[in-house]
């Protein structure tokens, strides 16, 4: 398989700075040299897409979703790269970055299976729901809004990014390892009729269990998937280098064999793994577990 990996360096959706280098510690972890020894080939295809630094950014003039200028017009290029690799017959493996990143991701392959007339599922792994709109956001960070505006809720501005309207249908996300969700968002959460396995389900019912639910869900509802994975699904003391922690996460065991899971669906067409954070990072641990993400979903097995 062709896999092109887009490299998304923009930090401007949150609060804490320094994921705008998630994409060159997950580069210097080894992720083309990983992903070539599993017979894939990694396919070049242009440079990082150029962010401006933040002093020279646009923040807006909405405290409720802020540096909305900048986000979107990065998400816009995003979207037409990741359009472009899918059409292609290739893997668009984006490397963020903070979770805004998303905004593009599914623009871009939402645009993609609406033309060939494809049902698109997304699997979102985060402790977070981001799924709040500018009203109900306690921040105005768009981290914590890409993914409601994907599904057709919240600012026109991110609703309609790239191509009108939503990128999917919100029937078709499913969320595993969340565990910290606003007021605001839950409500819309359930009123838009996502999926939610949070941390106190997989405590209840067993890891294995839910795998079953979540294969279960895409199977019966999707023709395509786009994997986000926020590396703060993690427990941090695993995964420190993450810009939100919360405490009760995923264990990486947890987070492999999801992959591993995915993988034998084959649905999936794309992933981005967004919310590297180095300079909160031990050692480059957490790019480094990132790295073994994308391996267990590209096919690396144990054994």
């Amino acid at each position: 398989m062709d896999v092109n990996i887009i490299e998304m360096p923009l930090d401007f959706g949150g609060r804490r700075h320094g994921s705008d280098m998630g994409p060159s510690a997950i580069r210097l972890a080894g992720i083309k040299d990983r992903i070539q020894s599993l017979g894939h080939t990694v396919v070049p295809h242009g440079e990082p897409i150029n962010i401006p630094p933040q002093e020279y950014a646009d923040i807006g003039d909405n405290p409720k979703a802020k540096y909305l200028p900048p986000i979107v017009k990065a998400c816009e290029s995003l979207a037409a790269q990741v359009e472009a690799s899918a059409e292609r017959g290739e893997f668009p493996l984006i490397l963020g970055g903070d979770h805004s990143i998303v905004l593009g991701s599914l623009a871009g392959m939402g645009s993609w299976c609406a033309d060939k007339g494809l049902r698109l599922g997304v699997l979102y792994v985060d402790a977070h729901g981001d799924f709040n709109t500018a009203d109900s956001s306690p921040t105005g960070n768009i981290h914590g809004e890409c993914l409601a505006a994907s599904a057709g809720y919240g600012l026109a501005e991110l609703v309609n990014l790239y191509r009108e309207g939503r990128k999917v249908d919100p029937a078709n996300i499913c969320f595993v390892g969340t565990r910290d969700l606003d007021p605001g968002e839950k409500v819309l959460m359930h009123q838009a009729g996502v999926t939610c396995f949070t941390v106190s389900d997989i405590d209840r019912y067993g890891f294995s269990e839910i795998l079953k639910k979540v294969r279960l869900f895409f199977k019966t509802r999707c023709d395509v998937v786009h994997i986000s994975f926020d590396m703060d699904a993690f427990d941090p003391s695993i995964a420190p280098g993450t810009g939100v922690p919360v405490p009760g996460g995923l264990s990486y065991r947890e987070g492999l064999l999801l992959m591993e899971e995915m993988e034998t669906l084959s649905m999936v067409n794309s992933m981005e793994i967004v919310e590297v954070n180095p300079i909160l990072d031990d050692r480059n641990c957490t790019a480094q577990m990132a790295v073994s993400l994308a391996a267990r979903l590209l096919g690396e097995k144990l054994y």
